[in-house]
């Protein structure tokens, strides 16, 4: 049986140089995988091009990396929570590319899958569209979009084995499965990690084939960006 773990986040990111492309997974604060960006901060990698759904947040997540003026740009969806990426936007200081989400899932997911590129209709009549080319389809125009070439793509599991299946838990699939299948790379951090075999063949959401390394994650934070809870209620 192929063992494909490594000992930790430092080993896994091994191969990772200036000027590369690189996915994380996650949505918001939910499944990032929060010790390969802090792997990546230490080791100073820059230049980076990140393909996430969104920046993180100013103190944690991709937001780490902004800080460092790590990442050179940006391909992303939704960016509302980070005041830093903000300002390196506004100022030039950071490229952005922002792409409305199920065109950023539908490029990761075309990318695993072997498709090169496809044919959507959101994004038409705005500057998401602007130099790409169009054709109508039933009467409604669509633009070309292409897959993703990504050199690395860093996801968070809940549970994995050593040959690389993963399992994800509650939200926390959300971009990580898609990015998974996409990387030429795919490193995942879990935070639990059985031997192969172990794992319910039923219940796995990422085969094995898709992931190259593998490691056990340590002291995740699981931030949450906007904490909502209901007033306690007033006992008269």
């Amino acid at each position: 049986m192929i063992n494909k773990a490594v000992r930790n986040a430092v080993e896994a990111i091994q191969g990772l140089k200036d000027g590369m492309t690189v996915m994380f997974g996650g949505f918001g604060l939910c499944g990032i995988p929060e010790n390969a960006i802090s792997a990546i901060r230490s080791a100073g990698i820059k230049n980076l091009t990140c393909i996430s759904n969104n920046a993180g947040v100013d103190d944690f997540g991709l937001g780490l990396l902004l800080q460092t003026r790590q990442i050179k740009k940006m391909i992303s969806s939704y960016v509302g929570e980070n005041e830093e990426f903000e300002r390196q936007m506004l100022s030039g200081e950071l490229e952005v590319e922002l792409i409305p989400q199920g065109t950023l899932a539908e490029r990761c997911r075309a990318a695993g899958a072997g498709i090169p590129a496809f044919y959507t209709p959101a994004g038409y009549g705005t500057e998401v569209a602007v130099g790409k080319e169009v054709k109508v389809f039933n009467g409604k125009p669509h633009i070309l979009e292409y897959a993703f070439e990504a050199d690395f793509a860093f996801v968070k599991a809940w549970k994995g084995d050593t040959a690389g299946n993963l399992i994800y838990k509650g939200t926390a699939l959300n971009f990580n499965h898609v990015m998974a299948m996409a990387g030429k790379i795919t490193v995942a951090e879990v935070e639990e990690l059985v031997p192969a075999g172990a794992l319910d063949p039923n219940f796995i959401h990422t085969p094995g084939i898709f992931v190259q390394r593998i490691f056990q994650g340590a002291h995740y934070e699981k931030r949450i960006e906007q904490r909502t809870v209901r007033k306690k209620d007033l006992v008269v």
